[in-house]
């Protein structure tokens, strides 16, 4: 995982950009064949952007100050899941735009990404669903989820623990999805 600072605007400083990662090593498949087209995930509005959820232990939402993703965290999330696939073995996963001849359609919702004070725990949680093209008719779904110890609360800590909990997440479902 990467952070790069940008330049500030408006005289504060900059926020310091953190990058998730795609897995390379360990990924497990459970079948070959199949095209998959990874549709961008949906999400809440609150987790819908760059910025890094942090939940209180009342359930208040706040952001990392002067923290961020590479990206809106939907797109950040269909970039990695392809290269993992990718990386896994799979050469026929693509983008809708990419205009691949599908068989399956993956559906990413993204239920939970954020940092838990309370736990001091990072917490990713998706449902995901195959979808077979021609069809539309759900193949298969499941929910998936994993945690991570939180070292401290801030950008680098909070962006490894995600980092670390999403890597597990994605393991999960390349090997489900196959």
């Amino acid at each position: 995982m990467a952070a790069l600072a940008l330049a500030g605007c408006g005289g504060g400083p900059a926020p310091v950009t953190y990058d998730l990662t795609a897995v390379r090593q360990g990924l497990r498949r459970s079948g070959a064949g199949a095209t998959i087209i990874v549709v961008e995930p949906t999400t809440i509005f609150a987790l819908d952007s760059e910025r890094i959820v942090v939940r209180a232990a009342n359930g208040e939402i706040t952001y990392l100050p002067r923290a961020q993703w590479s990206d809106r965290l939907p797109r950040l999330v269909q970039a990695r899941l392809i290269q993992s696939f990718e990386n896994a073995g799979r050469a026929t996963v693509g983008r809708p735009i990419d205009r691949l001849a599908g068989t399956s359609q993956l559906l990413i919702d993204i239920r939970s990404f954020e940092v838990r004070e309370g736990s001091r725990d990072a917490f990713v949680e998706v449902a995901a669903k195959l979808v077979a093209s021609g069809s539309g008719r759900v193949s298969n779904a499941r929910l998936f989820s994993a945690s991570s110890a939180v070292g401290a609360i801030d950008g680098q800590g909070a962006s490894q623990a995600l980092d670390r909990a999403l890597a597990s997440v994605i393991a999960q479902i390349v090997a489900w999805a196959g």
